[in-house]
């Protein structure tokens, strides 16, 4: 119809022209419609034709932008994710790194949460994400229908400068016996293990601040009303967001308190390649955040 003639229509395809000629003959067989008037060596479209061409040529940009996509897919450039983040990472680190992943040139939808550990691993559990990052807890009584991928890494102890702690290069636990802390919730899997430490090393834990995360407890810090023993995560945001103007300082821990932080990859939601990749290079990341920061990361 853009031709004319089967001549030229021939010419543009690269075919001969009774292989067109026979292709019209089939199409119009199927249809069951005469497409074009025979006027010499043109093809005159009736207006079913123009109609057919219509329909058509919409399948037809439809069909190339479906291709162009799956090629996108394919290639973890464009798609949907849905993700989770426990509140300290899912302030900063976790979406700054997802921006600076994602290719502007191309086309994805994101749906970000923020949420406490134990809701991100009920997000997992019911496929509801495609991963979250969460602390790592043993799950009791059920089986977990997510998989973790666990790194861990050494702990830090959040002083005020001005105060005596912030002079020594490292820290034992019975530096800290009976100094005011701000800490987690006591069901926490950090506060549990810090029982524990405190415990047998026989120092008193002395617990003023009790809080959701770790963010919340710098102002207090900083003001001089506590310490916390908090994840190297929480060193790297304070010290890149320069939380309360410097005036906190992060002592390493002469002592083997280890923060354990996990991926949930749900088991029934397989991951798009997208999702695939921005998991991986989260951890990768996250490794290398940590191994900067001195903190000695594992995984497990």
């Amino acid at each position: 119809m853009a031709s004319g003639s089967i001549s030229q229509t021939a010419k543009k395809l690269g075919r001969t022209q009774p292989a067109i000629s026979v292709t019209i003959k089939k199409l119009e067989e199927s249809v069951g419609i005469a497409l074009f008037e025979r006027r010499g060596r043109q093809l005159i479209p009736v207006p079913e034709a123009r109609y057919l061409l219509a329909e058509v040529s919409d399948v037809l940009d439809r069909l190339a932008t479906v291709s162009g996509t799956m090629k996108s897919l394919r290639n973890a450039e464009t798609g949907s994710l849905s993700v989770a983040a426990m509140p300290g990472p899912s302030a900063f680190l976790f979406p700054r790194f997802i921006a600076n992943n994602m290719d502007t040139s191309h086309e994805f939808r994101i749906t970000f949460a923020s949420r406490s550990s134990p809701q991100i691993r009920e997000l997992a559990s019911t496929q509801s994400i495609d991963f979250g990052f969460a602390d790592f807890d043993n799950p009791i009584a059920k089986v977990p229908q997510y998989r973790p991928e666990i790194i861990s890494a050494d702990c830090f102890c959040a002083v005020n400068k001005n105060h005596t702690l912030a002079k020594k290069s490292k820290l034992a636990i019975s530096d800290l016996d009976d100094v005011p802390l701000g800490t987690l919730h006591h069901d926490h899997p950090l506060s549990r293990k810090l029982l524990q430490e405190f415990d047998r090393a026989n120092v008193a834990l002395s617990s003023i601040i009790d809080s959701q995360f770790f963010l919340p407890l710098m102002p207090f810090i900083s003001a001089g009303h506590c310490s916390a023993i908090v994840d190297p995560l929480t060193v790297i945001t304070a010290r890149e967001r320069l939380i309360d103007n410097e005036d906190v300082t992060f002592v390493p821990l002469d002592a083997s308190i280890r923060y354990e932080y996990a991926t949930l990859i749900p088991l029934h939601r397989p991951l798009s390649k997208l999702a695939l990749r921005i998991k991986d290079e989260w951890m990768a990341e996250v490794n290398r955040m940590l191994t900067e920061l001195g903190a000695h990361p594992e995984f497990a």
